[in-house]
């Protein structure tokens, strides 16, 4: 059972979020007060705090391209093991309003190879989903047990894995999660049981790599793909490697059973539940390793839909920064002072520095056209040098390791899409805000994506291609 202290549902009560109001205002309140001195000094901290962030973070991606820590088990290893000595294994299939990708989703998990008689798959549908539960009538799903998941608040995915996960009589000894559109490789679930055959014992949890099968789609779509390359091939393995904590993927995790009875099962009140996960496995001395096997997701196309699946990302990471630094001496003592510096860097701070981005780019504008008084306030020499080196030194150094990054991991066609990411960061200053209003505001909505934008036909013709 999930420990409330580590839950987003106290971490995030009314009292907290007063407090950060409140910490908000004092601050506005010094600036006003004494803005020769508040002013500057807040600005200088914030820039600072951003090259550090922004060092770090492609540090660890060169360090992934240059030295990958991904686990590997290759085919004929992973069909080595007779069928009678795989574990059960049960998978959760959490879908809401999804009725268009029901096939899809049946022509993905539907092709795991793995012995039926060992494979549990729960598709977990909400109780008042009559249009997907409808299109299940339409479908053969033989050797999937369909679960209705009473109606009751927060309405979000973990909710309803922490559901199925509840049920009597499962037998699985490995647990795993996918969402609806993704088309995994078939031999995942052999992969990780090898894996963690070959692991220490104080491996928890194997997070396969997520990627997109509908890349080429458009030029978001681009972006987003060459962001998720990026973070599951090369940020997320050199985490690993500087024992740092692994915040999860929403899908493909694979973890024992007991592994996740051990740390509490999913945050329901965590709209990235999978991050917090990921941090609490840390805290519980588990160690999270990056499997070389990949599950092709579907990237968001839409501008629109995008923004609100980003600014719930974004929502999520501050949720869970908020969460663990509740008492910060403690996550010091279970995963290290660099690990939890890390975690700031790898969670809160990556919205905290996409809005800066905006604020930044706008002060920079203002100054040019007008010059006013305000904006010299806020950068004396030392501040206005700084952030110069933030402009002319650290955007284009993200732009250089993107497009070493791209070639690196296979994907040298979107070295164009990598020149124009300035205005990928734009898109995500603009979910970053969000994210930060609907934290005060909205801090439990779990703000729904919509799937099913790409032809599922294609979509195969790609995986197989």
């Amino acid at each position: 059972m999930l420990d409330p202290q580590l839950s987003a549902r106290t971490a995030l009560g009314t009292r907290t979020l007063l407090a950060m109001l409140l910490v908000l205002a004092t601050v506005v309140a010094l600036i006003v007060a004494y803005p020769h001195i508040a002013a500057p000094v807040l600005t200088l901290v914030a820039a600072a705090l951003y090259l550090v962030s922004t060092i770090d973070r492609n540090l660890l991606m060169l360090r992934g391209i240059r030295s990958s820590a991904m686990v590997s088990v290759s085919d004929a290893d992973a069909l080595a093991v007779p069928d009678s000595e795989l574990p059960v294994y049960t998978v959760l299939l959490p879908v809401y309003h999804e009725p268009e990708i029901m096939q899809n989703l049946l022509d993905g998990v539907g092709n795991l190879d793995y012995p039926p008689d060992k494979l549990e798959v729960l598709l977990l549908v909400e109780d008042d989903d009559i249009a997907t539960q409808a299109a299940l009538h339409l479908l053969r799903i033989s050797g999937i047990r369909v679960v209705i998941v009473p109606h009751s608040l927060p309405k979000t995915k973990p909710k309803a894995c922490n559901y199925g996960m509840s049920l009597p009589g499962l037998r699985g000894e490995m647990v795993t999660i996918y969402d609806a559109e993704d088309i995994p490789d078939p031999l995942q679930l052999r992969r990780a049981v090898v894996a963690f055959q070959r692991l220490p014992e104080d491996v928890g949890c194997l997070q396969a790599r997520l990627g997109y099968f509908n890349e080429n789609q458009n030029l978001l779509t681009r972006w987003f793909s060459m962001e998720y390359d990026q973070w599951f091939g090369a940020v997320l393995p050199a985490v690993e490697q500087a024992r740092s904590v692994v915040p999860l993927g929403g899908t493909s995790n694979h973890m024992p059973t007991r592994v996740w009875h051990d740390v509490g099962g999913w945050d329901e009140h965590n709209v990235t539940e999978d991050a917090d996960l990921g941090v609490r496995l840390a805290r519980n001395g588990y160690r999270t390793m990056i499997l070389d096997s990949i599950t092709l997701e579907e990237a968001n196309s839409d501008l629109i839909n995008w923004i609100r699946q980003r600014s719930r990302w974004y929502k999520g990471y501050l949720q869970t920064m908020i969460v663990h630094l509740r008492h910060p001496a403690q996550l010091r003592r279970e995963v290290g002072l660099k690990s939890a510096l890390r975690l700031v860097n790898m969670t809160g701070a990556i919205p905290l520095t996409n809005a800066s981005n905006l604020l930044l780019w706008s002060t920079m504008v203002i100054w040019i056209v007008g010059r006013p008084q305000a904006v010299s306030l806020m950068f004396p020499p030392l501040t206005y040098y700084l952030c110069l080196v933030l402009f002319l030194v650290a955007a284009p150094m993200s732009l250089f390791v993107g497009l070493i990054a791209v070639v690196a991991l296979g994907k040298p066609h979107l070295w164009w899409a990598a020149l124009l990411a300035p205005g990928y960061w734009v898109l995500q200053s603009f979910a970053a805000f969000k994210a930060v209003y609907q934290l005060f505001f909205r801090p439990f909505y779990w703000e729904k994506t919509v799937h099913g934008l790409t032809n599922p036909t294609t979509a195969r013709v790609q995986v197989n291609a």
